[in-house]
């Protein structure tokens, strides 16, 4: 599955409460970005604990793709976890940080009030690897200043398997990162046919990440790319491997984050007002966000707001494992149907549900044809099919127009491939078209 929901476990154990979620995939970053399976967060869910962002991503072959470039972008509000598995990584901040992403070293960035930085695997990665976190602030430190810190966890063997725990405590390992709220965060091999009872802190709920192989948690079968939700109350994390291969897991959990937030993009606050604040200030290029220095290319301009209130997010008050929670917006009546428009002015085509700009594709016009760049759809309106809508609307466009595309955007590249009767309009996307993108002040 892609889409953003909750699968039904099907048959459980008496007595389990796990909920699966499954991911969706998105494109990560600007015009060269890497594809990402995104668990946290949906519609469904929106933390398990104060993990509210959870992409996945890989093996992903870099000669292939292109790999991870995430040009300079802003953060609020929050923390960010990097992990990997296999590959490296260049961090550039603007404390100052340069910094390698390797696997098994945490690298945990703290936004706050403002920070800006850049991702980009490096020049000798072969395959890429990992998972992307993000932690919500609570309020008292949602202003917290920036920082930065690095850990090595030592690998613990376990009967059955192997464990690095890098935030949190865990069977008797505690890593030394400070965190705002309790949270545990570890990687977990299990080898194959191991059963694990892990002790757990019956006042965290947790989360399972399957990276690679098989689990069951408490019984329910997750598949790779799904987590496995488990609200507070267990004394252990019952584990099981039953394939033949090693079963790579990511662990995340943490006690109930009861505050409401506002997400958007990468901001995370406690109202539309606020948001809408840091977005200006990151267009004017305010100190607030500073500049990383080292990284060749554009900043990523901020997308355009919708045309309605920030809604604020938080977890469903129960939840009942015999049910698949709905979402926080009504399901779409033939009055909301999506629309498709032309902003010329802003150089891309927009969706609207309900009159709110629920996503765009970005292009500009380069020798008389049309460059793809990035293709955005909010967490909010995620699920719906409206990327697919939206770059049929425009790709139709083109060609009624007589015109031809490049398609730099991952999204529209990807797109191309399983939709033939377009394929017809595209040129291939040059170093010398990528190296002009890379220009673009996205005005």
């Amino acid at each position: 599955m892609s889409s953003d929901q909750v699968r039904a476990p099907g048959p459980q154990p008496a007595g389990s409460r796990v909920e699966v979620l499954t991911p969706r995939e998105v494109p990560l970053g600007g015009p060269r970005a890497m594809t990402v399976r995104r668990t946290l967060p949906q519609r469904a869910r929106t933390l398990i604990g104060a993990w509210c962002f959870a992409d996945h991503y890989g093996p992903d072959d870099v000669a292939r793709t292109g790999g991870m470039d995430v040009p300079p972008h802003p953060h609020t509000g929050l923390q960010t976890v990097s992990w990997l598995f296999t590959g490296e990584i260049e961090h550039r901040d603007s404390l100052g940080v340069h910094a390698m992403v390797r696997p098994g070293e945490l690298n945990l960035m703290t936004g706050g009030h403002g920070i800006s930085h850049s991702e980009v695997s490096t020049p000798g990665t072969r395959i890429l690897h990992g998972v992307q976190l993000w932690v919500a602030l609570p309020a008292a430190h949602r202003h917290a200043p920036r920082d930065f810190r690095h850990h090595v966890p030592a690998p613990v063997p376990l009967d059955g398997g192997e464990l690095r725990v890098f935030l949190g405590s865990l069977a008797g390992e505690t890593s030394p990162v400070p965190t705002f709220t309790p949270l545990l965060g570890a990687e977990l091999t299990l080898s194959p046919g191991a059963r694990l009872s892990l002790p757990a802190d019956t006042a965290f709920e947790h989360g399972v990440l399957v990276d690679q192989g098989e689990a069951h948690l408490d019984g329910v079968p997750l598949g790779p790319a799904e987590l496995g939700y488990l609200p507070p109350g267990a004394a252990t994390l019952e584990l099981h491997n039953p394939g033949p291969a090693p079963a790579r897991l990511v662990l995340l959990g943490g006690e109930p984050f009861e505050e409401e937030i506002v997400m958007w993009w990468n901001f995370l606050a406690g109202s539309h007002e606020e948001i809408v604040l840091a977005r200006q200030e990151w267009e004017d290029a305010s100190e607030r966000f500073g500049a990383v220095d080292g990284h060749d290319g554009f900043r990523l301009p901020a997308p355009g707001l919708p045309n309605a209130r920030l809604a604020p997010r938080h977890n469903p008050r129960a939840s009942r494992p015999d049910s698949v929670p709905t979402s926080e917006r009504p399901a779409m009546t033939d009055s909301a149907a999506p629309v498709v428009r032309r902003d010329d002015a802003r150089h891309r085509y927009e969706i609207l549900v309900a009159g709110e700009v629920a996503g765009f594709t970005a292009y500009r016009d380069r020798d008389g044809r049309r460059v793809f760049y990035h293709t955005v759809v909010d967490d909010a309106y995620a699920g719906q099919g409206l990327a697919g809508q939206l770059v049929t609307h425009a790709l139709t466009d083109v060609r009624d127009n007589g015109g031809r595309i490049v398609p730099v955007c991952p999204y529209v590249k990807k797109f191309l491939t399983k939709h033939e009767e377009f394929a017809d309009l595209a040129d291939p996307v040059t170093p010398e078209i990528l190296q002009w993108v890379r220009t673009l002040d996205g005005n």
